[in-house]
């Protein structure tokens, strides 16, 4: 079972199930994650150095330096593979790849189009005053932050799932979509508020 992004919007989430992960196998994914979490950290401290220095370039050039668009994107897909991994949806027991580009033989990716050109005007409001309606959207995913004390819809999927693997060995397919589609409308808004697209993330889980 596969879940891809349609056209329509730039930016391509996916993500295969076509290998169900083993029932219990996700209960000690938080250990085996470690690693990826520790080079995350350091990976989002970047991409943050990197979106400040392309907001500028693209302030005043109306461009997004291609090698840094590159690096950010594949911070993005890196991210995107723990998740699909580890608790953001659980999809598969295939261990990440340490690397910032595609793999063909990872069930999980993401691809983002370079834009070659870029609003100069939209880069001062699109990352805080545009973006706002979809901050709430994604914060009600995800709990605004709160974690299992006042979880959102997209934990709660994932620990459904998790319970259904456990006993049944089966992901169900519903579920699955709904994961994958809060996981998408995520990573649409963390692409248009990190200045790397033009186009208004659409309010919808799929295409």
């Amino acid at each position: 079972m596969s879940s891809p992004e349609q056209p329509g919007y730039p930016v391509q989430l996916s993500g295969d199930l076509s290998k169900p992960p083993a029932n219990g196998w996700w209960l000690i994914k938080w250990l085996l994650a470690i690693p990826h979490y520790f080079i995350l950290i350091f990976l989002i401290i970047a991409y943050i150095f990197v979106t400040i220095i392309a907001f500028f370039a693209i302030l005043f050039t109306g461009r997004y330096p291609r090698g840094l668009f590159d690096f950010n994107v594949g911070v993005l897909r890196w991210g995107w593979r723990v998740g699909f991994y580890s608790y953001d949806v659980l999809g598969t027991d295939k261990y990440p790849p340490f690397s910032l580009k595609p793999d063909p033989n990872y069930p999980a990716d993401i691809v983002v189009p370079y834009p070659e050109k870029l609003s100069r005007g939209l880069v001062l409001v699109k990352w805080w005053l545009l973006a706002i309606p979809h901050y709430l959207v994604v914060g009600a995913f995800g709990g605004f932050g709160a974690g299992w004390r006042n979880p959102g819809l997209q934990p709660i999927l994932v620990l459904i799932a998790a319970v259904a693997l456990l006993f049944t060995g089966k992901y169900r397919e519903d579920i699955f979509k709904l994961v994958m589609g809060t996981n998408r409308w995520t990573y649409r808004v963390v692409v248009y508020a990190s200045l790397m697209t033009d186009k208004y993330p659409p309010f919808r889980l799929w295409d």
